[in-house]
């Protein structure tokens, strides 16, 4: 089982929020997950981002690997 932490899509349409959250990579995206570890919501000027570093840094710890997005995320938050 490959997991992932990524990005599941909340919010109305136009206005979207996200959750990060850690799932099974087959998992589709707003499906079931496994642990949510932080928010991000890209409409605050600038855009706010939330996360529980220590669980953040158990999953990479164990071998999840981070998206694209969420990688840039962390990365700007200074995590991993």
């Amino acid at each position: 089982m490959a997991v992932k932490i990524r990005l599941k899509r909340m919010g109305r349409k136009k206005q979207p929020f996200y959750r990060i959250v850690v799932a099974n990579s087959e998992s589709p995206r707003d499906g079931r997950f496994l642990e949510a570890v932080g928010t991000y919501n890209p409409l605050k000027n600038p855009h706010e981002v939330s996360v529980k570093e220590d669980r953040i840094k158990y999953w990479l710890g164990v071998g999840a690997t981070p998206t694209d997005t969420v990688r840039s995320l962390l990365k700007q938050q200074g995590v991993s």
